[in-house]
């Protein structure tokens, strides 16, 4: 990585490309097009994309083919191994990377393999990012994401107009990893918040309260928060139409175990999300959004009382 290449200022939009079109993705790949970039794109598994295609959106047949026509490329995949796929595999991207290019990975990955994805990455030249983002469906389709930076900070700066295309804000959090962690902290509070809110709602009702009394209270009181607000309506109305999958949770708790231990950090209540979330996964309910916790917490109730 070289100083010159990764401060160097753009008079013009640069080529993106953009790989991962899932929930979230798609959304930010539409943002994207929409702010006027040149977007090319690339997803595993071939899909109709009208959206996209109306906005002028080209898509790559491959990506190491997508890199070639591209200054910057993106990735937006479920984690690691569809990431090294989508390097490694066959026509796979890093082939194409040179001290031309920028690679942002903005997938949820742990700080271990961001590191270590850096040092794979370093003897090609790219200029490489580490972006994760917090938020959901929702806020990637409004634009809302707060993007999570790591890496060269003159890059990331240069970057912030594309970043803004995306997100309200970007918060630069270090040296590459460092997004990682970043990302990997707030989910493990995102976490412990649906689980906490679930278990105080199923407590209350089993104990007698009505879920309006109980909302009111949650909602109005010091303990309201936007997350609460947002999910509060998905727990009442039992949809739990995926905005961001519980299995993605699970997997996320993952990373913060293993990232726990490789830093000697004590997350006690981690490990009994993680044994709750993985319990969720493996009743088949991991496709469903993280409120599915609450099916979770439903299942092991007492049939007495």
């Amino acid at each position: 990585m070289t100083t010159d290449k990764c401060s160097r200022e753009e008079m013009v939009k640069e080529k993106i490309g953009f790989m991962g079109l899932g929930i979230m993705g798609h959304a930010m790949a539409a943002n994207i097009a929409k702010a006027g970039y040149p977007l090319t794109v690339y997803n595993r598994t071939p899909k109709d994309l009208p959206e996209l295609q109306n906005l002028g959106v080209k898509t790559a047949p491959a990506p190491r083919a997508l890199v070639e026509g591209s200054d910057v490329v993106i990735a937006m995949v479920t984690g690691p191994e569809a990431i090294e796929n989508l390097l490694w595999g066959k026509d796979g991207a890093a082939q194409a990377f040179d001290r031309n290019k920028t690679f942002i990975n903005m997938s949820s990955v742990s700080p271990m393999f961001t590191k270590n994805l850096g040092h794979r990455l370093a003897p090609s030249g790219v200029c490489f990012i580490d972006a994760p983002v917090s938020g959901s469906k929702k806020p990637a389709e409004d634009a809302t994401l707060l993007i999570l930076a790591a890496g060269a900070k003159n890059r990331v700066e240069t970057l912030t107009p594309l970043f803004s295309t995306m997100g309200k804000r970007v918060v630069y959090c270090g040296e590459i990893g460092r997004g990682s962690m970043m990302k990997m902290a707030n989910n493990l509070l995102l976490a412990l918040m649906i689980e906490g809110l679930s278990e105080t709602l199923n407590f209350g009702k089993r104990g007698g309260l009505s879920e309006e009394a109980l909302l009111e209270v949650i909602l109005n009181g010091p303990l309201a928060c936007s997350i609460f607000q947002m999910k509060c309506q998905a727990l009442t109305a039992t949809c739990y139409d995926p905005n961001f999958p519980l299995k993605h949770a699970a997997k996320d708790l993952k990373f913060v175990i293993d990232t726990a231990y490789e830093i000697g950090a004590p997350v006690p209540v981690g490990q009994t999300l993680l044994q709750l979330y993985s319990a969720g996964v493996n009743k088949n309910w991991g496709d469903l959004d993280v409120c599915a916790i609450m099916k979770v917490l439903e299942s092991l109730c007492s049939n007495e009382g």
